[in-house]
């Protein structure tokens, strides 16, 4: 049984591509996530986003999924990842919005 995951493409206001994810990413539902990844950097013209703010948990088979497009995005991301972010050495280039 898969972990509920939505995965969501599309742009930001500036027009830069961003995917964004909602539920929680792991060896369930890694495979999906690491073919959106694909299939966003496909269709970005340059570096992309990948929204995770919605994300309540990642594991190690989702932050596999990251590491192959390391170098054409960017992370924004709750405070709820961070220590996991920080660890795999992912936080260089995540973004954490302030909190409300």
């Amino acid at each position: 049984m898969s972990t509920p995951l939505t995965l969501t493409p599309g742009r930001d206001p500036d027009g830069a591509v961003v995917l964004t994810a909602v539920g929680e990413i792991d060896m369930s539902n890694s495979a999906t996530f690491a073919a959106a990844l694909s299939d966003t950097r496909r269709d970005a013209d340059g570096p992309f986003t990948v929204d995770l703010t919605a994300v309540e948990y990642i594991d190690s088979a989702g932050l596999a999924a990251l590491f192959p497009h390391v170098d054409h995005l960017r992370l924004l991301s709750n405070q709820l990842l961070a220590p996991v972010l920080t660890i795999a050495g992912l936080d260089d280039i995540t973004t954490f919005p302030a909190q409300s």
